[in-house]
């Protein structure tokens, strides 16, 4: 079964998100944080990674950047309420090598086919 863990601050965002897809047979494991983020992978890994940019502590970017340090070969997709032109976040995610992202509020058919597709290979 196909593992993906969530990360997001805002609880509403990552439940909604995780029940989706686990009415998909999709393994689901959430996290609040970088912090919680990478403390959940060091226990088990996960095929992908839905990482929200904005957070506190550990934010979204410096997370990916220690996900892709250690853990390669995990996908991760950048979540984010900004444009993708603001901060140059998305150029700064696509070099830590960041598969792509995600505008919110999340399109559920945008977000099932980007996700479905990294999960099937």
């Amino acid at each position: 079964m196909a593992k993906l863990l969530i990360v997001d601050d805002e609880i509403d965002v990552r439940e909604f998100a995780a029940n989706f897809f686990r009415k998909r047979k999709v393994e689901v494991r959430t996290a609040a944080s970088g912090e919680e983020a990478l403390s959940a992978l060091e226990k088990d890994t996960s095929d992908l990674v839905l990482l929200d940019i904005k957070m506190d502590g550990i934010g979204g970017i410096e997370a990916l950047k220690r996900i892709k340090e250690i853990y390669r070969d995990i996908k991760v997709i950048m979540v984010t309420g900004k444009k993708p032109d603001e901060e140059n976040s998305f150029d700064a995610c696509k070099q830590l090598g960041a598969l792509d992202y995600l505008h919110k509020p999340l399109e559920l058919d945008k977000l099932e086919e980007m996700v479905m597709k990294v999960l099937k290979g």
